[in-house]
């Protein structure tokens, strides 16, 4: 549970330097799995403009938290500063020391928070260890949009199965190839440039051996490098392949697994991915929306028509018999890019 925010005229700078915390976290996303990508802005008490604010980011794997590194940056300065983190610090020896001591010892006056970490080793601990210290501590600042961006991670910590994200591309009729199987390219190039950002904030890309083989992705991260979510060759999500790809795929090397969607998921959450993005094509779509097994669907519309039941539609398999048993979720966001849409859907309840 987060505790209520507080109001009042300093609400507002709170929530402007959590949103501050969130925006640095999003350079990392995608690269600090299974460990959350987490934002850290420190004010030090003698702050006097915003170039003296500090910032950290959570590293690698092995690398230092956020909290950490903007500690470590700040040095004495620490000292009766205010410190924000969208998530508690861990209060745990894992890789690193636990950063909820680290804040005590380097003076800290008072610390904001996002959101409590449900994993079981840290669950309020972090927080409990700050106010034992005498450090004032709030939670729930701005807790909307750290838990979009942590969504993967809270999930993966509450469940054990990563965040599915089912990413569809379609005409307004939902269609996504021609009757023929050529499909490039029905949407512009905002939206494929938008796409390439979920794959950057993903640690796993699922797609079936059958698009490999139509249409022989790469499945890379591709952006220009003063994108915010420019991933170099390093830093790249595991590519999934339902099945078999053939010899010299461009998707090579890939992770090759079979199994039902629940099993794939299951295997993906055992090796560390805290959100996956599934690229389809229209069999994987459907068997992951199935199986119940889709946290949030993002589907770019574009404003074009087949005009026909020929062309080949959004999902291949049986679905809704009766208008009772429909799918219905909600709309997160709709969004112009270029001359397409893109819709955000959720479930209105999320699966536990």
């Amino acid at each position: 549970m987060a505790d209520p925010p507080g109001g009042g005229p300093g609400a507002a700078v709170d929530r402007a330097r959590m949103a501050a915390a969130v925006d640095a976290a999003e350079r990392v996303r995608g690269r600090t799995s299974p460990n959350p990508a987490v934002g850290a802005v420190l004010v030090p008490a003698d702050a006097a403009g915003p170039e003296d604010v500090l910032v950290g980011v959570t590293s690698p794997p092995g690398g230092p938290h956020a909290e950490a590194a903007v500690l470590a940056a700040a040095g004495p300065r620490a000292a009766g500063a205010t410190l924000y983190v969208t998530l508690e610090p861990c209060a745990h020896h894992g890789r690193t020391p636990p950063c909820a001591d680290a804040v005590v010892a380097a003076g800290v006056d008072r610390v904001v928070l996002g959101v409590l970490d449900p994993d079981p080793l840290v669950d309020g601990r972090g927080r409990n260890v700050l106010r034992a210290a005498g450090v004032a501590v709030e939670v729930g600042v701005a807790a909307d949009l750290v838990a979009e961006q942590l969504a993967g991670y809270l999930a993966h910590r509450r469940t054990g199965r990563p965040w599915i994200v089912l990413k569809l591309a379609s005409t307004l009729d939902g269609r996504i190839a021609a009757p023929d199987g050529t499909s490039r390219w029905i949407t512009g190039p905002e939206a494929r440039r938008d796409a390439h950002r979920l794959r950057a904030v993903s640690d796993a890309v699922v797609v079936g051996a059958g698009t490999v083989r139509a249409d022989d992705p790469r499945l890379t991260v591709r952006l220009d490098r003063d994108d915010p979510h420019h991933r170099g060759p390093d830093a790249q999500p595991l590519r999934v392949v339902l099945g078999r790809a053939p010899a010299g795929a461009a998707v090579l090397p890939a992770l090759e697994l079979t199994g039902t969607p629940g099993e794939v998921v299951a295997e993906l959450g055992r090796r560390g991915a805290v959100q996956v993005l599934v690229e389809g094509g229209a069999r994987v779509a459907h068997d992951f929306h199935a199986a119940g097994l889709v946290d949030r669907y993002v589907v770019y519309l574009a404003p074009a028509l087949f005009g026909g039941d020929d062309a080949r539609p959004l999902f291949s398999g049986p679905g809704a018999a009766t208008l009772a048993e429909l799918w219905r979720g909600r709309a997160c966001s709709v969004t112009s890019l270029g001359t397409d849409v893109r819709i955000e859907l959720a479930r209105d309840a999320p699966q536990e």
